[in-house]
Formats: structure tokens, C-alpha cells, sequence
């Protein structure tokens, strides 16, 4: 979405609010299987004596994988996102400051940017989730599977000598 931000500009105090649905086609993230309703994000767009700012929110429904325990999980994404539009870039690395194209701001690379930095990189069903066991892959937060813990081998030679006492 495209907004032209002319009258915006030339009039400090004013406000301009937004709202539209992203398109995630081509966006994919780990352990996000679908997107269950669309990414719906909503915002106002303000002058402040010439510092143009936006603020916003952007939701949606998501089916995940467990990173841990590989189960499915439905999961509700919301963050809230601001950024700062200009006309012209003084430091061109400072991310939060977004170039204006003649007045008009490109709010679809704003979202986008801000749906991609907040996305968490792996996505657990549970804080708490214990995963899978390396030997035989039972789910372990449904109990302890019973194939016993591996002994370090740095520790045979002790065991070893504990052995023969």
C-alpha cells in the first residue's frame, strides 16, 4: 500500500490513519507452517512539527511447528512496530528512518520489515516444551522414555576404576 503523505507534510499536528491486509505470498519463516487469517495491520501516521512518525500494530493467526517437539501449533502473532518517514536520509543505516518516494510512503515495506525483524526465530508450543529424545524421538513432555542417559566418555576411565572397588 501506497499512501501519499503531501497534505500530511505540509501540515504540522495532522494525522492520518491506515489500514490494510499484507500479502504474505512470498514470506516464509521457520517452523510457520500457514498463515491462518490475514496479516491485517493498522496504524497512524503523524506530523509532529515536521517529524513524521508512524505507529502501528500488526496481527494475525499462525499454525507452527514446535522447534522442540515438532507438534502443531495454532498461535496468535501481534506486535506493535514504529518508524520515522523522511524526505531525506542524513545516515543511511539508521533503520528506523524510511525514505519517502516524492511524498509518498511504500507502507507494505514498513510491515514488512517489521513482521520479518519481530518474528521470533524459533517457536516453542510451550516455554516449558522438553522436545524429543535423540535415541528413540518419544515426545519427552509426555513422560521420560526410558532409553537412559548416555554416559560421557571423558568419565571411562573413571568408571572404570570405580567399577573394580
Amino acid at each position: 500500500m501506497r499512501l501519499d503523505l503531501h497534505e500530511l507534510i505540509a501540515s504540522p499536528g495532522k494525522k492520518l490513519d491506515f489500514a490494510f491486509e499484507l500479502d504474505t505470498a512470498d514470506l516464509t519463516f521457520d517452523g510457520v507452517l500457514e498463515f491462518l487469517t490475514p496479516v491485517t495491520v493498522k496504524g497512524v501516521i503523524e506530523n509532529h512539527a515536521g517529524l513524521i512518525t508512524l505507529t502501528g500494530a500488526i496481527e494475525t493467526d499462525i499454525l507452527c511447528q514446535c522447534a522442540r517437539c515438532l507438534k502443531e501449533f495454532p498461535t496468535r502473532f501481534r506486535r506493535e512496530t514504529a518508524a520515522y518517514l523522511t524526505e531525506e536520509l542524513e545516515d543511511e543505516d539508521n533503520e528506523d528512518y524510511y525514505l519517502l518516494e516524492d511524498g509518498v510512503a511504500d507502507l507494505e515495506e514498513i510491515a514488512r520489515d517489521a513482521l520479518i525483524l519481530n518474528f521470533e526465530p524459533r517457536l516453542l508450543c510451550r516455554d516449558d516444551c522438553k522436545g524429543l529424545c535423540p535415541k528413540c524421538g518419544k515426545d519427552l513432555n509426555e513422560g521420560p522414555c526410558g532409553c537412559g542417559e548416555d554416559p560421557d566418555p571423558r568419565m571411562a576411565a573413571l568408571r572404570q576404576l570405580l567399577e573394580k572397588e
